[in-house]
């Protein structure tokens, strides 16, 4: 290490240590990241933004950075009206975002506060064996109450995640997950680029309950962004003219996800196994993100407007809803409603001429339950959940929050053909 890069590296560990205090108390939640165009963590690069999450705090010691990861029992809402007890790292799911440099020693601490044994294991990532986490073949398991070290060297640089080697089953399943970036020692200059980290997950949650079941092998029907569904996922903000790069991974039990964008084509330009050559990508506007795989895609931000984007498995955006459910697609439900009101007062018979309408009717749900929420629009109820959240591009920002609603130039929106148009056009409706 030279002198500057020495400097750099106490000048970023002086403010990294200002700024992570929550190392002096673990499972404390950092407030969120700074979006991507604030200024570099340690002199070397931009961090990335994670929507409804926040990255790791550290200090530097010796020159080498450390961490402290908790696992825990965590309360976490995924949406208003869904809150879940399950387990996690630092007080929420996905845990924080770790970010480091290429070529940084790292040492991390790892504290079980669950009440059976866990290990970290560190995806994607080379190291020595003996610190892989996985337990009884490359270390003992971590007992609660105990904690353990761990230290290597990030090699290279790259989008990776961890989750633990123990009890696989049941500790992912509940939401013991996170990822790792590893930025680049020489970050390339250019455009503007706005750094976005996705960790997808979903869950088995019987409405009313407030465990998810870990034994579930499918009829997941709670999926999520950075845990959490939409409503309650953050957008994504971008100006015109941005370079828009999202890294994706998914660490859920057992679906992949074709992860779909609107309004946009994209690349792959990196997987956990490392960047994909230029002359080997091609464009796309659906990533398929297997499970315990990462993909990260690019874009410039060219075209304005709210543009979703969303798993494109459509029982995966839908928040909660049963799926054990007679289909009544069709069926002449006539008298229905009064033959069974008489038993059950305020019967309704639903779905038997599509479900859409169901987002908007108030009906009672068990308690801790979204089993039909939908969220308000600029143009009527949005009735889509789970794995869904919104691009939003301007021309111009005024800081980095949520913008509203894009306000579409006029001419510009579909709506109802009047009678003139159709007589113009030679269309005839039956």
């Amino acid at each position: 290490m030279n002198r500057r890069e020495l400097l750099s590296t106490i000048a970023g560990g002086a403010a990294a240590l200002t700024a992570s205090n929550a190392l002096a108390q673990p499972g404390a939640v950092a407030p969120p990241a700074t979006p991507s165009r604030g200024r570099p963590a340690d002199g070397r690069y931009t961090p990335v933004v994670v929507p409804n999450g926040h990255t790791l705090p550290y200090r530097v010691v010796g020159g080498v950075k450390v961490f402290h990861l908790v696992a825990e029992p965590i309360t976490h809402e995924i949406a208003p009206g869904l809150t879940i007890e399950t387990w996690g790292y630092n007080g929420g799911t996905p845990g924080p975002v770790i970010e480091a440099v290429q070529g940084d020693k790292v040492r991390f601490y790892v504290t079980n506060r669950l009440p059976e044994a866990t290990t970290v294991h560190w995806h994607g990532i080379f190291l020595p064996a003996g610190m892989d986490g996985v337990a009884g073949l490359t270390q003992k398991a971590i007992p609660p109450g105990a904690t353990y070290r761990y230290d290597f060297t990030f090699d290279r640089a790259g989008t990776f995640m961890y989750h633990p080697h123990f009890d696989e089953m049941t500790q992912i399943a509940l939401g013991m997950v996170g990822m790792i970036v590893v930025h680049p020692r020489r970050a390339p200059t250019g455009r503007r680029v706005r750094d976005y980290a996705l960790m997808l997950h979903e869950w088995k949650i019987e409405p009313g309950a407030r465990r998810p079941d870990p034994l579930a092998m499918n009829d997941f029907n709670q999926l999520a962004f950075n845990g959490k569904g939409y409503p309650a996922t953050a957008p994504l903000v971008a100006e015109r003219g941005d370079l828009v790069r999202i890294r994706i991974g998914n660490l859920g039990p057992m679906d992949h996800h074709p992860i779909h964008l609107h309004g946009y084509a994209f690349q792959v330009v990196e997987t956990d196994g490392g960047p994909v050559p230029p002359s080997a990508r091609w464009p796309e506007t659906t990533v398929l993100v297997p499970v315990g795989s990462v993909r990260v895609v690019e874009f410039v931000a060219d075209a304005l407007g709210d543009w979703p984007m969303h798993c494109h498995m459509t029982h995966h955006v839908m928040n909660q809803m049963g799926h054990d459910v007679p289909n009544l697609i069709g069926a002449d439900v006539r008298g229905v409603d009064a033959s069974i009101g008489r038993l059950a007062p305020g019967y309704m018979t639903m779905g038997h001429d599509g479900m859409g309408a169901m987002a908007s009717m108030k009906m009672p749900l068990p308690r801790n339950s979204i089993s039909m929420l939908a969220s308000p629009g600029p143009f009527g109820p949005i009735d889509m959940g789970g794995m869904f959240t919104i691009l939003k591009v301007r021309e111009r920002l005024e800081g980095d929050g949520d913008p509203g609603w894009y306000e579409h130039p006029a001419g510009t929106v579909a709506s109802e053909a009047t009678a003139a148009d159709l007589a113009r056009d030679g269309i005839v409706v039956p």
